[in-house]
């Protein structure tokens, strides 16, 4: 009768053994997977994520996926988000991506220069959200930021960022604004960070070549220390959009003559508000200013400026300018 038994036993050992072999071989098999996305929402059962990832072609047995979790007692592992499952996996392969929480990870670049309303615009476009969803997350942040009516400009850093799904507005705009901040501590000692803002903001709509920028720093900071008025058109242009909501792409001397608070041809000094979102090294370049004499500047004709310090020299160079641009 012992023998009976033992050798029942030693069947059943056998068996599971097998069993086990079988198992690992099957949990470790690879199979290609063609760029699947599966998002698991928070507080989902593991019977639940296994049964979502063999319905969605994920893996081949929820059964399998499902005891095996339980032997490892790593089900409490398995973590919530967006995911993406592509190559040749297997299903310990996909538990252990999600074991690690190695979520979809997506990019959006924003441009330099943009007004606020322009980056939520591209942001909603970018990662296909709702712009509503966007401009209550905005609010949310800047209206703590506002003061005396003015707009809040050019807080958020223009960059690449790394977001995931579902996509959070509210968290992207804080990333954008920390980041922003944190340039800030690194470039300069300066107390008054609107000042710069502003003054980057300029600088970035005047000219889109970095290697210009401190130049045009040195025209606004030489001009403001002589008392003479900026008289840059980007400021023109954005009182225009703020008080017309738009831009026609044309500006004419009865714009340069119509008052706005950031028309800097009818008042003394910096705009009291930015003007855009500027980039890093507009950012910089209001920081530190090239070291040089500059009061004006003129286009070239091929995407840069002449600098000049002096009217006469100034007036020669707008003179050349418009000889190229008749010619053309």
């Amino acid at each position: 009768m012992r023998r009976v038994l033992l050798s029942v036993v030693v069947a059943l050992l056998g068996v599971g053994a097998l069993l086990g072999v079988w198992s690992y071989q099957a949990l470790n098999q690879k199979k290609a997977i063609d760029a699947i996305e599966v998002n698991i929402a928070a507080g989902t059962s593991t019977h639940k994520i296994a049964t979502q990832l063999q319905r969605q072609g994920v893996i081949s047995s929820q059964l399998l996926f499902r005891l095996w979790s339980r032997w490892t007692k790593t089900s409490n592992q398995l973590q919530a988000g967006y995911y993406r499952f592509e190559g040749l996996m297997s299903m310990l392969d996909v538990m252990e991506q999600m074991q690690q929480g190695q979520v979809l990870q997506l990019q959006v670049t924003v441009a330099e220069g943009l007004r606020t309303p322009e980056v939520l615009q591209h942001l909603a476009q970018s990662t296909a959200t709702p712009l509503p969803q966007w401009q209550e997350a905005w609010q949310s942040l800047s209206d703590p930021l506002r003061f005396e009516n003015l707009p809040v400009e050019g807080v958020l850093l223009p960059e690449t960022y790394t977001y995931t799904l579902p996509v959070d507005p509210k968290k992207i705009l804080q990333q954008m604004m920390q980041a922003q901040r944190a340039l800030l501590q690194t470039i300069t000692v300066e107390t008054d960070w609107n000042r710069l803002r502003i003054l980057a903001s300029i600088i970035e709509k005047e000219t889109a070549l970095d290697e210009e920028r401190p130049l045009v720093s040195a025209v606004i900071r030489n001009r403001m220390a002589l008392g003479m008025r900026l008289q840059m058109d980007p400021t023109v242009i954005y009182g225009m959009v703020m008080r017309d909501g738009a831009f026609s792409g044309n500006i004419t001397r009865e714009d340069l003559k119509r008052d706005t608070p950031w028309n800097s041809y009818t008042r003394q000094g910096i705009p009291p508000s930015p003007i855009c979102n500027p980039g890093q090294a507009s950012l910089r370049a209001a920081a530190n200013p090239a070291d040089a004499t500059v009061l004006y500047f003129v286009a070239n004709g091929e995407g840069g400026h002449w600098f000049s310090d002096s009217l006469a020299a100034h007036q020669q160079r707008v003179r050349q300018w418009i000889n190229i641009e008749r010619q053309r």
